[in-house]
């Protein structure tokens, strides 16, 4: 696109943000269904809270190994090819969820989903930054970042219905049938998106890789990454249990907890975008993780709690972490050079995938679960998330200096769409 600062996108861009918000919302619902089924996978494979923490690791860390192997040669590619070749590995995945018998098979199907799917949303994030200036891109993300609100508003509800209708294994199958549909858009539709290959550097993936890793300000904003994804994936995999087993909320509730939350993060996302390019993306970073921090701590101390009291903390819980992965992700995209975009993101997509895999398997042990299904030592994880995106402040603080003194002196070359 050209170098304008403000104005409306063109269609093709309004095509290119649709599509891979859509993307990001296949992505996202493959990773998200499995915690509101976390209740219903402990009773039908028989499993304890560390084995169903051992489920969503996997993805993460084979997502992990998957982003650091990649991350050398994503910037040596045409990003659409790349794009199709880990989607078409996620479908396939992702299909294999969706036939998966017995505990060890989604163990493994896990495994192989992360080995594509969490490489996706780094190739996603390259394309962003290889077609939009920094001076648009909280708008660019908080759209995109409209499928994490999709998936509660569209895919979870009928993700848990049709789990309730038939069995655990349908919601993949149906994220396998979008999928299928994105991919042949892409195909039909995406232009190749090879201008970065112009800024290649010499030697083979490998120094690639090893230059990238080297850079102190890069290091810095994995750092950054470490702690935001510590504190994210803690509350994540649990959720759906606290809320049945500890809050009271009953198994027909939670299509409409899922649902009401995600209307208003459809609406609030889009908005907080535009605050962070309006108002400045560290200052919304941090006034979203303020209201995390307090949400965090009101809503892990909760006992039996009325549905609309609970869908109030809810929505306010999840506007301090919207804003804090919009805000970060549009102030992160401006830290590498355009010719290590696409190896930057890729290892930070596997630091984020690693660090989100540990805190996983960290919060399975604080938690335990009783004879009757309640979750013990839930105030514990709430204090150690708020700890986590404490630290992260200070993280993004760095970042932020590091990028307002980059964008100060630097302005980067633009490709044309």
């Amino acid at each position: 696109m050209s170098e304008q600062k403000t104005g409306a996108f063109t269609g093709y861009e309004k095509f290119i943000i649709a599509l891979l918000a859509i993307l990001q919302f296949t992505v996202v619902l493959d990773f998200m269904v499995l915690s509101p089924l976390g209740y219903i996978l402990l009773d039908k494979l028989s499993i304890s809270t560390s084995q169903f923490g051992l489920v969503v690791s996997a993805y993460a860390f084979s997502a992990g190994a998957a982003g650091l192997l990649t991350a050398g040669f994503a910037d040596k590619f045409d990003r659409k090819k790349l794009l199709l070749f880990f989607y078409t590995g996620f479908v396939i995945g992702t299909f294999l969820c969706g036939i998966a018998p017995t505990y060890h098979f989604p163990l493994f199907a896990r495994i192989f989903t992360g080995l594509f799917g969490g490489v996706i949303g780094s190739i996603g994030f390259a394309i962003i930054t290889d077609l939009f200036p920094i001076q648009v891109r909280g708008r660019v993300m908080g759209f995109v970042q409209m499928a994490f609100a999709s998936s509660q508003v569209l895919g979870i509800p009928i993700g848990l219905y049709l789990a309730k209708e038939f069995s655990w294994h349908a919601p993949f199958l149906m994220i396998v049938g979008v999928s299928i549909i994105v991919g042949i858009l892409i195909v039909a539709y995406m232009k190749p998106i090879n201008a970065h290959l112009k800024f290649q550097s010499q030697g083979n993936a490998f120094q690639h890789l090893g230059r990238t890793i080297s850079k102190p300000q890069y290091l810095q904003g994995f750092a950054a990454t470490t702690m935001l994804a510590t504190g994210g994936f803690m509350l994540m995999p649990f959720g759906t249990a606290y809320g049945v087993n500890n809050l009271g909320i009953q198994e027909a509730q939670l299509p409409t907890l899922y649902m009401v939350t995600g209307l208003c993060m459809l609406a609030f996302s889009p908005l907080i975008g535009k605050l962070s390019d309006k108002v400045g993306k560290y200052q919304v970073f941090l006034w979203g993780s303020v209201i995390a921090c307090v949400m965090t701590l009101i809503y892990c101390n909760l006992s039996v709690t009325p549905l609309w009291i609970i869908i109030i903390l809810n929505i306010l819980l999840f506007v301090g972490i919207t804003a804090r992965m919009i805000s970060a992700s549009a102030l992160m995209s401006a830290v590498p050079e355009p010719h290590d975009r696409g190896a930057f993101m890729g290892i930070n997509s596997s630091v984020q995938q690693i660090s989100g895999g540990i805190a996983s398997l960290i919060a399975g042990y604080i938690v335990s679960e009783t004879a009757t299904g309640y979750l013990e030592n839930y105030p514990l994880l709430g204090n150690v998330v708020v700890v986590a995106i404490i630290i992260t402040g200070f993280l993004m603080y760095r970042i932020h200096k590091y990028v307002t003194h980059k964008t100060a002196q630097v302005i980067e070359p633009k490709a044309v769409i």
